[in-house]
């Protein structure tokens, strides 16, 4: 559970500083306001601040398409061990099969 804990954390982290550049850079916010746009996109809340560029906007439609399958990935990995242990407890192994 530690390992893939870490893993979760740091690619949340990951996920998260390309999103906040990418609010910096493309959409020219601040810093504070590009981790703000990239943590409740993240987060699934929607951004905070209106775009008005053509590449911010497809950014952050990127952005947020990127981050659902983060999500779906971060679940799978979370829940991986724990349905390990699940399956061990009723014996459910391929062995057990006819």
């Amino acid at each position: 559970m530690t390992l893939h804990t870490g893993i979760v954390v740091f690619l949340i982290l990951g996920v998260l500083l390309i999103g906040v550049a990418g609010y910096h850079w493309l959409a020219g916010l601040g810093w504070v306001d590009a981790l703000l746009n990239a943590s409740m996109i993240l987060g699934g809340m929607g951004p905070v601040d209106t775009l008005s560029t053509v590449p911010a906007k497809l950014f952050a439609s990127f952005y947020a398409l990127f981050s659902g399958l983060v999500l779906i990935a971060v679940m799978g990995l979370v829940f991986a061990p724990i349905i390990h242990r699940v399956l061990h407890a009723f014996h459910m192994e391929d062995d057990d099969r006819p």
